[in-house]
């Protein structure tokens, strides 16, 4: 295959409307390959990132963009894990909105038994997210309690599945009526109407969880404390509402729970390669089972990036949100 000099990309520049505009095509790097990408997914923190408050991490492209599915094109001198013609999805620090994406080859994932590129691009940012996040840094174990906020975003959707694959008991929140019926259905014991129930009450009255996975912050946080079972592990991954909050930790140090949070865009090669690995192990025969999947909300062409943003940045979706690529 001919790789050519110039490609399209996603751009955005100053508050204004996203636009293709023509680019370099990058090269991959000694222990890198070269993706003709398929499939973009949109998460969150390419909206933050529009809005100019989370920057790439060195090194890595400008352009937006955190998880691939695609052809392997090119191979590094020193890669050796993918061979030209394999299909994969992959985890990026960026520059996914684009015809051609560079990535680690540890970052590298195969398109799970029975999936086509459509579905295996909503699976990279989600799942190793909540692997990380869930089940290294929580250590959810069968049996346990489990809550998510969102439960109906990529993310949540996803932690549900995951959860209940490990045998927890699982708890979820979710704006509306047809949301919280997707969380039921997906697997939470008890889906929770954020607007017209109050979570904490109904969680505490069941007993109380062990691990929570949040990307609300703001007013939840306390409300997060006051529902952790004893050595209970509360984890944020975003603050919607904001990372600002007055606490009463006295209750977390009665309880001896842990409060932590953490980001994946920026860890090392060496580290997101190891997680690869590990989710490939734990979680891809979940996947090629049947017992976790990817819930699409929408596929967009590519030059319809504005309007997937647009619907993201809305809250109306469910599930992940999806660019055409090729």
């Amino acid at each position: 295959m001919t790789i050519p000099e110039t490609m399209l990309a996603v751009a955005h520049a100053g508050g204004g409307p996203l636009r293709l505009e023509t680019i370099p095509t990058p090269k991959p790097g000694p222990d890198e390959v070269l993706i003709k990408v398929a499939y973009a997914g949109l998460n969150r923190a390419d909206l933050v990132q529009r809005a100019g408050f989370y920057p790439p991490p060195a090194g890595a492209p400008q352009t937006m963009g955190l998880e691939v599915s695609g052809e392997v094109v090119a191979v590094g001198a020193e890669a050796s894990r993918w061979s030209v013609g394999a299909q994969v999805c992959a985890l990026l620090a960026g520059g996914g909105y684009a015809q051609y994406a560079a990535v680690h080859e540890g970052s590298v994932l195969p398109v799970p038994k029975g999936y086509d590129l459509e579905r295996a691009a909503a699976l990279p940012e989600a799942i190793i997210t909540v692997f990380a996040n869930v089940f290294e840094t929580c250590g959810l174990q069968p049996g346990e309690a489990f809550l998510v906020h969102g439960g109906a975003s990529g993310i949540g959707t996803t932690a549900i599945q995951m959860a209940k694959a490990q045998g927890a008991t699982v708890f979820a929140t979710a704006g509306d009526a047809d949301k919280v019926a997707l969380c039921g259905r997906l697997g939470a014991a008890r889906a929770i109407n954020y607007k017209t129930e109050d979570f904490e009450e109904i969680v505490r009255e069941a007993g109380g969880v062990d691990v929570i996975l949040d990307m609300v912050g703001g007013t939840y946080v306390q409300k997060n404390i006051n529902i952790l079972k004893e050595r209970g592990r509360l984890v944020h991954i975003a603050f919607l509402q904001g990372s600002r909050v007055e606490v009463d930790l006295m209750r977390m140090m009665i309880k001896r729970a842990t409060i932590t949070g953490t980001t994946l865009r920026a860890r090392a090669n060496a580290e997101k390669a190891q997680l690869c690995a590990r989710v490939l192990e734990k979680v891809w025969p979940w996947v090629e089972i049947g017992r976790v999947a990817p819930v699409i909300d929408r596929v967009f062409a590519f030059d319809e990036a504005d309007a997937a943003h647009a619907r993201m940045q809305s809250g109306a979706h469910a599930g992940k949100i999806l660019l055409r690529v090729a």
